[in-house]
């Protein structure tokens, strides 16, 4: 949303037209893993966009945020950002779950547009409001489900689209560490009803990635159990969901897994699939890379994944990763007109909605 001077011309929508606006001004709230290492990055990269200002408490947090984005501006938190919002077009909550709700409504009236980390709302309420209200609005909203665009899921869904696997009858996905400890404070303390756990985590990217490839679904077996010291909510689950497509989903994510099974396996009348490792792109980041890197996203040969039958097996070169893409594909929403345009969202936030249904039913189920 640019401002514009009282003699500029604006498009229907209120915005300035495509070729007169500036770069879509930025505000990240919060700069953990999530702002520090996947919006921050990705925003800085693509010229389209100028990030203006990254809201945290935290003084070191202040120190680095500084350090790696010159000119950039800190505030203490999110009420600050939202009081500059006549000096903004987006904000980007890399914020606890709990938050994700009240500070995009607010951003939304106050006439931003909104990027909201997953999980999108710790209820399937809460997420049906926040699209409605966007609608009613004519605001841009929508959900960093970043792992859409992980090497290995594109990998996995060229070959289903070229019909390499004959009829898929299982999907088997994992996100499994070894994390015997409980690493932040708010997870600590975050339970079910705050959004603390790993199937708002983790599983939040399993089941969005399953409804992509397979179409809706109805969980059909839940386990969510609680085995580290200090957890309040769920760190080893397991989930059977069932597609309408007949596929069937088994889900693992799991925080306390010494072993860890295969990234995907998938099951078809023709072959199947198996991938072990995890998506680069996160770990390239940490590592100090960056999202231009000619390296950004590559994974290495040596995780190829398998395809074929036992005794047949074809090695597949990985995709590479492309998280940028979400970002590139909302700025051309925007600058097309934001919510007036006829542009796809990155993530449409019905699809997350479904996601959070699945996760109520589990909970209901387990």
């Amino acid at each position: 949303m640019s401002t514009a001077s009282p003699s500029s011309p604006l498009s229907p929508s209120g915005r300035q037209p495509s070729g007169e606006r500036g770069p879509i001004r930025t505000a990240v709230v919060g700069f953990g893993l999530s702002g520090s290492v996947f919006h921050a990055p990705l925003i800085a990269a693509d010229s389209r966009y100028s990030l203006e200002v990254i809201a945290t408490s935290d003084a070191g947090r202040q120190a680095a945020a500084v350090d790696r984005y010159p000119g950039v501006k800190t505030v203490p938190d999110a009420e600050a950002v939202l009081a500059m919002a006549g000096d903004l077009d987006l904000v980007v909550l890399g914020t606890p779950p709990a938050t994700h709700y009240p500070l995009a409504k607010a951003a939304l009236e106050a006439g931003l547009d909104v990027v909201v980390d997953k999980p999108f709302a710790v209820t399937s309420a809460e997420g049906v409001e926040l699209t409605t209200l966007a609608e009613n609005l004519h605001r841009v909203l929508t959900v960093f489900q970043n792992r859409r665009w992980d090497g290995d899921f594109l990998t996995v869904q060229g070959l289903l689209d070229a019909g390499a696997l004959g009829q898929v009858m299982r999907f088997e996905s994992r996100f499994e560490r070894w994390s015997p400890e409980v690493s932040k404070a708010w997870k600590a303390e975050a339970t079910a009803a705050t959004g603390g756990g790993v199937l708002f985590d983790l599983g939040t990217h399993l089941l969005d990635q399953a409804l992509e490839l397979f179409g809706p679904g109805q969980i059909v077996h839940a386990e969510l159990n609680a085995r580290r010291p200090g957890e309040n909510t769920d760190d080893d689950c397991f989930l059977v969901l069932k597609h309408g497509s007949g596929v069937l989903s088994h889900l693992w994510m799991n925080m306390l897994c010494a072993q860890q099974g295969p990234r995907f396996r998938v099951l078809g009348s023709e072959g199947a699939f198996t991938k072990h490792g995890v998506d680069p792109q996160e770990p390239y980041i940490v590592a100090g890379g960056g999202p231009l890197d000619e390296e950004y996203g590559v994974e290495a040969p040596e995780w190829a994944g398998q395809l074929g039958r036992d005794g047949h097996l074809d090695r597949v070169s990985t995709e590479r990763g492309a998280y940028p893409e979400f970002y590139r594909i909302l700025a051309d929403k925007i600058t097309d007109g934001g919510a007036a345009s006829d542009l796809p969202l990155p993530v449409d936030p019905a699809g997350p909605v479904e996601v959070l249904k699945l996760i109520e039913q589990a909970r209901a189920i387990a």
